[in-house]
């Protein structure tokens, strides 16, 4: 049988158990016990948020989180700082102009992070700028923005800081409070270890003043209808129940590991997995000063179809990654290390990645990459 291991940047592998916990029988949503698992979840994602900041649930992608960020602290013709970076640095752009916002896009090359410096010289030039929009980690390139700096930038001004954590949270430090980020949207299919299906949004009182002014036409993603509910520990429409009371499990895994030990679990799958690829003459696509521990982008060598390497690996083997986005399509790949897996998985794909190479024709010592994997986890 072959194996189906997900090693791309989300949804990303569902542990075994957290299975069983999806499997359980359904139960009303409206109901004291419902609302239990509810105030699990929001304790919970407080600890892993890092944050005393109420905290909103709805049914839908991370996208969902994004788009009830932008539509309920503007309103048609606010301006904004817009990051892109890669492909979800402009989805915060493509929100923005769909709600009717001036969106001040701050071009950043591919691979490369945001200068914080940029961003205070571009507030103030313009004092009526209400927000600015980040990425934390934006996984179209393997790149992890400096929330702390850039946090300390924003947080002078009567802007708000608002961050895609979508599939940084639990895998790479984000201290929403103490770098001051007033709205955090995130969701259940990554770091979190579930399917797709819960979203949700960190939001500060600074936020708060701005959602109560906000003229943006909106329904199920108005956030004034979350935070009503949240005051009842209830939700305002239908909640995807079965993955909210297996995120309440997931969280309570991520306590009992303790979250500064994931952070240091990832990051030491991450050197292992760059380590390897530099040993088999590869080489990493994002800058080494903001290189992320949610994924590694790689360089697809000279010679070698990115795009039929990635398929090959994934309908030959059963082990997914992801390729490129837009201009890097078929010119790199990208190997996740978040969420459930271990040493043995990354283990697993780097010598997948070394077989799939070497049928390509790409010349190395085979089994090089795995061995400098294995001396950095044994390390």
């Amino acid at each position: 049988m072959k194996r189906n291991l997900i090693l791309a940047p989300g949804p990303t592998q569902v542990p075994s158990r957290l299975c069983d916990v999806l499997g359980k029988p359904i139960i009303h949503h409206r109901t004291p016990q419902f609302q239990g698992y509810l105030k699990e979840v929001i304790e919970g994602l407080q600890y892993v948020l890092q944050t005393k900041n109420d905290i909103c649930l709805m049914a839908s992608s991370g996208t969902g989180a994004m788009e009830a960020s932008v539509c309920s602290i503007l309103s048609p013709g606010d301006k904004v700082i817009t990051v892109e970076g890669g492909k979800f640095g402009e989805r915060w752009t493509e929100l923005c102009k769909a709600y009717g916002v001036e969106a001040q896009v701050m071009d950043v090359e591919w691979g490369k992070a945001v200068d914080p410096a940029a961003i205070k010289e571009a507030l103030g030039k313009d004092k009526e700028i209400k927000a600015v929009f980040v990425t934390l980690c934006e996984t179209s390139t393997g790149v992890t923005a400096d929330i702390e700096a850039i946090g300390e930038v924003v947080k002078q001004t009567d802007a708000v800081l608002v961050a895609d954590a979508v599939s940084g949270l639990g895998v790479t430090d984000l201290q929403t409070d103490n770098w001051a980020v007033d709205l955090v949207a995130s969701a259940s299919h990554k770091g979190l270890m579930l399917p797709p299906g819960v979203a949700f949004v960190s939001i500060s009182e600074k936020a708060k003043a701005l959602i109560e002014k906000s003229t943006s036409p909106s329904y199920y993603f108005d956030l004034r209808k979350y935070l009503k509910s949240a005051t009842k520990t209830d939700t305002p429409f239908t909640p995807a129940i079965g993955v909210v009371i297996a995120l309440s499990e997931s969280l309570k895994m991520i306590k009992e590991a303790g979250i500064d030990n994931l952070f240091k679990h990832y990051e030491r799958l991450a050197k292992g997995t760059r380590a390897a690829m530099e040993a088999i003459g590869l080489t990493l696509f994002a800058d080494e000063s903001c290189i992320s521990n949610v994924l590694t982008s790689v360089n697809v060598p000279d010679g070698v179809d990115g795009v039929k390497l990635v398929k090959t690996m994934r309908d030959t083997h059963g082990i997914t990654m992801a390729g490129g986005q837009a201009q890097l399509k078929g010119k790199i790949f990208r190997m996740a290390h978040m969420g459930s897996l271990d040493e043995y998985d990354v283990l697993t794909g780097i010598a997948c990645i070394e077989k799939t190479l070497n049928s390509a024709g790409y010349k190395f010592n085979l089994g090089d990459g795995v061995a400098a994997a294995q001396k950095v986890f044994n390390s």
